[in-house]
């Protein structure tokens, strides 16, 4: 029985891997290994790509939301919308900057942003929303930019799982005032190490990401204001150039892999597949699936047999998210209650991530369902 990874970077290197061996050393032999050339044309053409006129690069998408923050003003006093359920840093950055994260429950749907709640939570001191495009896919970003509009608030994407994905046609990231990209070796386009990007259409709002991510700095040693280091390394940006003309491919492979899925789970009971919603078209950087709670077991414990009894078989599963951000001990001054965003509470125990990588074989995908078959029989 082979055993199957929920991702494998080896796969993707064996295929353009001389490329990205001759682009660092390329670099290597330039000697220019902080900013110059490679990381200029980098993010001349991810603007390109993402239908942005500038993006900056910076060294990881933990920063990039940081920096969007800081570019915008956003600080002390200040309280910023997000959703409870994602990675950390969506909200770490805004406590980073000295404002308040005001998580509210998602869509049971879509894992994303729950727009009606969002609505409700805006006060007067509320100065920013941050949508997380979740597992590749979007937010309805036209009613999400009319309601930004309608109280005067920024948005700030958070599409480090979604590079590529769409919303009625157009990138995210290029929608709201910024859209801030991870390179982390497992997003759907992925550096060798750290790596991040803002996009942006605003001219005040690049100059200053660009002061922010080196020190503040506006000339030789002539600091406008305090920053912090924070640049893109030239070989990651020359690696990522070798990559970017592949991301639509791999971005098509985990769109039929996730089309495969489908078809093949939707007659199983007990699971909950995700569904995309009309106007978006995500590049499923996670499959993630519920495996629906049954009273009176335990709260998560359906989810965990079944992905012990996967990992018997061979198959390798996550689970993102296990504890939902507002009931995290570092946000226990906050003083959200169990029970309060109950959505995103249940999918943190309902939730499991399948494999999903754009190499991914047919064969290996039917161990997968074929495992999932067996257990939940």
């Amino acid at each position: 029985m082979n055993k199957i990874p929920p991702f494998d970077l080896s796969e993707q290197f064996k295929l353009i891997g001389e490329a990205i061996n001759a682009a660092a050393l390329d670099v290597l032999a330039s000697g220019k290994y902080i900013g110059g050339p490679w990381v200029e044309q980098f993010e001349a053409k991810f603007a390109a790509y993402i239908g942005t006129t500038h993006c900056i690069g910076c060294n990881s998408g933990t920063d990039a939301l940081y920096l969007a923050l800081r570019a915008l003003g956003i600080g002390t006093g200040d309280e910023v919308i997000t959703t409870p359920f994602t990675f950390v840093a969506t909200a770490e950055v805004i406590s980073a900057v000295g404002a308040t994260p005001v998580f509210v429950d998602i869509d049971p749907v879509t894992f994303n942003l729950d727009l009606n709640a969002v609505e409700a939570a805006i006060t007067d001191r509320t100065r920013a929303v941050i949508p997380v495009h979740l597992f590749g896919m979007p937010v309805d970003m036209t009613r999400l930019m009319a309601i930004a509009q309608a109280h005067n608030l920024y948005v700030v994407e958070d599409c480090a799982q979604s590079t590529g994905a769409e919303w009625q046609g157009q990138r995210v990231g290029s929608i709201g005032h910024v859209g801030c990209f991870s390179y982390y070796p497992t997003k759907n386009l992925g550096a060798c190490g750290d790596g991040g990007a803002i996009t942006t259409n605003d001219e005040a709002i690049r100059d200053r990401l660009r002061r922010l991510r080196d020190h503040g700095r506006k000339g030789a040693y002539y600091y406008e204001e305090l920053g912090v280091n924070s640049r893109l390394d030239a070989v990651q940006a020359a690696i990522l150039q070798v990559k970017l003309p592949y991301l639509d491919q791999w971005n098509q492979q985990r769109q039929a892999i996730a089309a495969r899925y489908q078809a093949w789970l939707s007659p199983l009971p007990g699971l909950t597949l995700p569904q995309a919603i009309a106007g978006g078209q995500s590049v499923w950087n996670q499959y993630t699936v519920r495996v629906t709670e049954q009273s009176p077991e335990p709260a998560g414990a359906l989810r965990d047999t079944l992905r012990t009894q996967l990992q018997e078989r061979g198959v390798i599963s996550m689970v993102y998210y296990p504890l939902s951000l507002h009931l995290q001990p570092a946000y226990q001054a906050l003083g959200y209650q169990p029970g309060q965003l109950p959505v995103a509470e249940r999918a943190c125990r309902e939730v499991l991530s399948l494999p999903m990588f754009p190499e991914l074989t047919t064969e290996q995908q039917e161990q997968v369902v074929y495992s999932l078959k067996d257990c939940l029989a």
